[in-house]
């Protein structure tokens, strides 16, 4: 009896850890030159495991890609890709400080942002306080 409540109890605390949704927070802070890797990075991450919960944290030059109209080398629009991550559950947040600091109206920011007051903070809190994996692409 007692090997197999142990087996069972083995089975269960599988069947849970395995259960646990994973966490990313993918910080990015170059610009719009190394964004379409980072963003297909992220796809195939939620290809791999639709489950994950991924934030994606932006902040200096990183924001870049989010502003309305920003185009990849190829003259492709943001937009797209990231309304179709953001539909699949990934987050954008905006570093309020970096929009301060360039004078940017936070107005012209893609609808699928929110925004943080600080994108190292947020980065940081995430990964202690929430339990996130850390991902600079």
């Amino acid at each position: 009896m007692t090997k197999r409540l142990l087996i069972l109890f083995l089975a269960l605390s599988a069947t849970l850890a395995n259960a646990q949704e994973s966490k990313v927070v993918y910080h990015i802070t170059t610009g719009i030159d190394t964004v379409a890797s980072a963003l297909s990075n992220i796809q195939n991450h939620l290809d791999a495991d639709p489950r994950t919960k991924i934030v994606v944290v932006t902040n200096g030059p990183g924001i870049d890609f989010l502003i309305a109209e920003a185009k990849d080398s190829k003259g492709r629009e943001f937009s797209g890709v990231v309304s179709d991550l953001a539909g699949n559950g990934v987050e954008f947040r905006v570093c309020n400080n970096t929009l301060t600091s360039r004078k940017l109206d936070p107005d012209k920011l893609l609808m699928e942002t929110s925004l943080v007051p600080s994108g190292v903070a947020e980065a940081t809190r995430l990964q202690i306080r929430e339990g996130f994996a850390y991902l600079k692409p």
